[in-house]
């Protein structure tokens, strides 16, 4: 198990890609034809990042539809591995 907790890529979209491109939330969400309620949620890190969200940044040339949903898949396996989970055992193949 990582010790390192990957981040949410709504956080890098926030803090990062917005302020560079002096754009909105409201002004991004116009751009991508995408609701401002859901992309508020997903760069307030409350919602994941979608395929579907993550073609249209790729579209818009902000980065990799690929690596955002890497960055996303790595966040959601690092929550699951800090959540008390039952005892479970391996399964042999017969």
């Amino acid at each position: 198990m990582s010790l390192f907790n990957p981040p949410h890529p709504g956080e890098g979209l926030r803090e990062d890609v917005l302020p560079a491109l002096g754009l909105t939330i409201t002004a991004l969400a116009a751009h991508l034809g995408y609701s401002r309620g859901q992309l508020s949620t997903v760069l307030n890190c409350r919602a994941a990042l979608s395929a579907d969200l993550a073609w249209r940044l790729e579209m818009a040339g902000l980065g990799s539809a690929k690596a955002y949903l890497a960055e996303q898949a790595a966040y959601d396996l690092w929550q699951a591995q800090q959540r008390e989970m039952p005892h479970i055992t391996r399964l042999a193949v017969a």
